[in-house]
């Protein structure tokens, strides 16, 4: 029995990593596949059967097909099976079609997790609290992750990993690497707000909508900088009009450029500042101050 691609092609094998994991031809691409036995006794040029499929990775933004079946294959099939089952169930099914990266770098995690738990082991993640203000969306998925695979591992997994589990989904959006990117940008976010309070003389209410927004943009901005493409093209009545109408927002902003410089060194363009200056000035608008 031959498996058909979405174009009516066969399916053929192009290099087998193990029983478990080969790599394949559909039509004009070449897709990872992963199933119990898939890759017993395959040879390439042979058709893959369909009856042993249970996951296939298509590798996207230039990722070496190669070296990611590799990665795959060093992951138990049905690790990756629990994995994308729940972030299926936790609203989560167009990451798992769409980022195969994300699908295995959650799969090896919970591969050791799993093996900490049967060693009885236990981690203390020191980012639980920046992640849970921070990151509250993908704290939560986290969590929910967390309590769908313990259905099926019987509640072995501690509930402190749904914090790992939300770095690597913060990471998906940000970083193709591993954490250290998303290490570094919490931090940088931390040092940001505690900048504005000391400017304005407050404590940011880091579960509010303003600050939620703010943590967004500067996500994005981290994004842009990373993509080298800030943003650059703003006509400069629209800029001298954000100076003019909000002079103590835009000197807080050109404070925040500095942490920027030091800790990424990359310089904000004029148009980065003047929407940073904007988003402070509506984080901290209302805000009662700590002292006068």
């Amino acid at each position: 029995m031959s498996h058909r691609g979405e174009k009516g092609v066969d399916v053929d094998v192009l290099r087998v990593f193990n029983n478990n994991v080969v790599l394949a031809r559909d039509g004009d691409r070449e897709v990872i596949l992963t199933g119990r036995g898939i890759g017993f006794q395959a040879k390439p040029g042979q058709h893959v059967d369909d009856a042993k499929i249970v996951r296939r990775f298509i590798p996207v933004d230039g990722k070496d097909p190669d070296h990611m079946a590799q990665q795959v294959a060093g992951i138990p099939p049905e690790i990756i099976r629990l994995v994308t089952d729940a972030m299926n169930r936790t609203g989560l099914k167009e990451q798992a079609d769409k980022q195969p990266t994300l699908v295995m770098a959650l799969a090896d995690h919970i591969c050791g997790a799993i093996q900490r738990a049967q060693r009885k082991q236990n981690i203390e993640y020191p980012l639980e609290a920046e992640v849970r203000s921070l990151y509250a969306d993908e704290y939560a998925k986290g969590v929910a992750m967390v309590d769908a695979m313990n259905t099926y591992l019987g509640g072995a997994l501690p509930r402190s990993e749904a914090v790992a589990l939300a770095l690597h989904l913060v990471n998906a959006g940000f970083s193709g690497g591993d954490l250290s990117a998303t290490y570094t940008m919490t931090g940088i976010i931390q040092q940001m707000i505690a900048v504005i309070e000391g400017a304005y003389g407050i404590t940011l209410a880091q579960d509010s909508v303003n600050v939620a927004r703010f943590i967004t943009h500067l996500r994005y901005l981290f994004v842009r900088i990373h993509q080298h493409e800030q943003l650059d093209d703003e006509p400069q009545p629209i800029i001298e009009s954000i100076k003019t109408s909000y002079p103590k927002a835009c000197q807080c902003a050109r404070q925040l450029a500095v942490v920027v410089k030091m800790r990424l060194g990359s310089d904000l363009t004029e148009a980065e500042i003047a929407y940073l200056a904007l988003h402070v000035a509506r984080v901290t608008n209302g805000v009662n101050r700590q002292v006068d």
